[in-house]
């Protein structure tokens, strides 16, 4: 097949193919490429008898690299392998897929060479000329081009028991990602071997193109025999709906003899965008190729058709207005510049249970700062990291900067990553298929992070989230897509980031407990919400919330002698506690004045702690350390039974001192 169109293509005058073009360069310079593998060996320090050092990856390290190139393992075992199946069935070779850095990931294939403890192919070892020594895969990643090296050419004498054919994996935007290697123990036809390599790589390669490309865009398969078009060995370029090249396969560089990145298709084929459009897509079309050479196209719609209207701006003779042209306003119309120069306009009304950006702080310069920042941060693409003590009002303030956001209108979803059970927060993120796994709903779920598409995703205490989820999820983020559990599709995401927590992330990197890579990639704008004994207005902050409750539930205004003591409080609830004090109090009070009685009693007993610390500090050479349920009897029996007194000189609040006079009047 692969000479019956070489043959064709010189008939036809095209450009000659990679094979036809490069097999002579590689007899003739494949020795000098062994050779200048054996010379970076022995400055490696190797000698022939070294034994292979494969630097096998631990258990749980493999598990992460496996699942950050699942998209090329599944490309590989489902949509190019079983093209080969027959052929591999009745042959004793291994298929090796390994990362850029030579980490073998998976083998298929049953070897007739040994156990893999002798041959050390198996998932975790590394293939590179500094461990290994000459050989396909490690030499492969370091030329950049297949190779394939025999039996004597491995440069350690442990490794001569086999061949090995390996040609490297490119992705949509020519970075190599990856090798793909064929060993066996030499009984295989071996130009026969070292050529179905490099066409697995190139099947490889244009499956990612498509699995990339394909939902948005239109896709062309050229070659010069028409029932060769959807061959692996076809040229493949990718077009916006412009016509403008946005993605090619190597074949098609190759095969053209140029630079095709961002040309447009009337540059390469005597054919206009309209027409590649209307033309039925079933047909294969005979196209002129830079004038000369002559092609047969396949054209590939997009998956989903996109609708369009029309732009008359977008047109080759159209000419903006200039700005010095006055613009006539009246009241029905306002300036579309100006309009986008309204920073943060929310189109919506915020819902009665978000808080105001403007009434987030109310006097302290550090929370109106990192407020000011954090808006601003909202309409870029950076991520926010929150640290902050729990109850800080750490979700409070996301759904204020979210519901006061160009995303306003889209959903705000909210994951606290320590409340899903481990074993679930997976499936709970990135969704499923149905029958995934047991237990899994009949519908499967579209997950988390999915729902929260063109909105904002929340993951507060993420210090919390397994490290199994946390490669998923750089993943996710890397490359702005989900893949649910038990499926092999791909779903795109345009999310706003925020995530939360209430540990030390940098030492929790330290300690091995999470990842160092996902820490700079949620770290965009790193902002410390203050706890609230710390804020200069909690004063301020304390009224406020006190009238927010009291439009929810009719309650008493508060007295400046309780404003001071809650401002005493040290609040180690923080927003929540003061919350939850207000709203106790309120209720007790049934809209009488609320005292200090109507505050429940964990309210004092923080207090209680601050004043014993405080009068141990003011008195410490006393040496006393008398108990409260001591303290308080003495001392109402000294002032008589006054409580305001006795609660002065212990410190403590006159609750308190009920409660301790109660306990001493029941034991006596």
């Amino acid at each position: 097949m692969q000479d019956e169109e070489e043959q064709q293509q010189k008939t036809a005058g095209a450009p000659v193919g990679i094979d036809a073009e490069c097999d002579t360069s590689l007899t003739q310079t494949h020795k000098d490429r062994i050779q200048a593998s054996w010379y970076r060996c022995e400055q490696f320090g190797l000698d022939h008898s070294s034994r292979p050092d494969f630097a096998t990856l631990p258990k749980g390290t493999l598990s992460d690299l496996m699942d950050q190139h699942r998209s090329l393992l599944e490309t590989t075992e489902n949509e190019v392998l079983p093209y080969y199946e027959n052929i591999l069935s009745n042959s004793a070779c291994m298929i090796v897929l390994a990362d850029r850095q030579g980490h073998v990931l998976n083998t298929w294939g049953q070897p007739r060479f040994g156990s893999a403890e002798e041959h050390g192919l198996i998932g975790g070892n590394q293939w590179t000329e500094m461990g290994v020594g000459t050989n396909a895969i490690g030499t492969a990643l370091i030329t950049g081009e297949a190779i394939q090296v025999g039996r004597d050419e491995h440069f350690l004498r442990a490794n001569r028991f086999m061949v090995g054919s390996a040609s490297p994996i490119y992705n949509a935007k020519n970075d190599l990602v990856g090798v793909l290697d064929i060993s066996s123990d030499a009984y295989l036809p071996q130009d026969h071997t070292f050529g179905m390599v490099k066409l697995m790589s190139l099947s490889v390669e244009n499956r990612l193109i498509f699995s990339a490309f394909q939902q948005e865009h239109f896709i062309l398969s050229f070659n010069t025999n028409v029932v060769s078009l959807d061959s692996h060995w076809s040229g493949i370029l990718v077009l916006d709906e412009n016509g403008t090249i946005v993605s090619a396969n190597r074949r098609a560089e190759v095969v053209l003899a140029r630079d095709l990145a961002l040309l447009n298709i009337n540059q390469i084929f005597d054919i206009e965008m309209r027409e590649i459009k209307h033309h039925p897509f079933s047909l294969p079309m005979k196209l002129i190729a830079m004038g000369r050479y002559q092609f047969y196209v396949k054209v590939i719609p997009p998956v989903q058709q996109i609708m369009r209207v029309p732009d008359f701006r977008q047109r080759a003779d159209y000419v903006a207005p200039s700005q010095a042209e006055p613009m006539v306003i009246n009241e029905e119309t306002l300036p579309i510049e100006k309009m986008s120069k309204v920073e943060n306009t929310v189109l919506i009304n915020i819902p009665d249970n978000v808080i105001p950006l403007a009434e987030l702080q109310h006097g302290d310069e550090r929370v109106e700062r990192l407020v000011r920042q954090s808006h601003k941060i909202m309409e870029k693409d950076i991520p926010i990291l929150i640290h902050g003590e729990t109850g800080a009002g750490k979700e409070i303030f996301v759904r204020s900067l979210h519901y006061h956001s160009s995303r306003a209108k889209e959903m705000l979803v909210a994951v606290n990553c320590a409340a899903i059970p481990a074993e679930l927060v997976e499936s709970e993120l990135f969704g499923y298929e149905k029958g995934a796994f047991t237990g899994a709903q009949n519908r499967g779920s579209i997950g988390l992070i999915r729902r929260a598409h063109r909105g904002t995703l929340f993951l507060d205490e993420i210090g919390e989230m397994p490290m199994a989820v946390q490669s998923r999820l750089l993943r996710v983020l890397q490359e702005r897509v989900v893949t649910p559990l038990g499926s092999t599709d791909v779903y795109p995401v345009d999310i706003k980031l925020i995530s939360a927590t209430n540990r030390t992330l940098k030492e929790e990197v330290k300690e091995g407990r999470f990842r160092q890579d996902l820490y700079y990639r949620i770290s965009g704008l790193n902002i410390e919400l203050p706890a609230l004994r710390e804020r200069s207005d909690k004063a301020e902050l304390i009224q406020y919330l006190h009238n927010r409750l009291r439009k929810e539930e009719p309650g008493p205004a508060l007295s400046q002698a309780m404003v001071n003591l809650l401002v005493k409080h040290p609040w180690p609830g923080n927003m929540r506690q003061l919350a939850h004090v207000l709203k106790v109090g309120m209720a007790m009070a049934d809209e009488e004045v609320l005292e200090d009685w109507h505050l429940p009693d964990d309210f004092f007993d923080d207090l209680d702690a601050i004043g014993q610390s405080a009068m141990a500090e003011s008195s410490p050479t006393t040496g006393q350390n008398e108990p409260l349920e001591r303290l308080i009897p003495r001392l109402l029996n000294e002032f008589k039974g006054n409580v305001s007194q006795t609660a002065k000189t212990a410190g403590v609040s006159r609750n308190t001192v009920y409660k301790y006079g109660k306990l001493k009047d029941e034991s006596e």
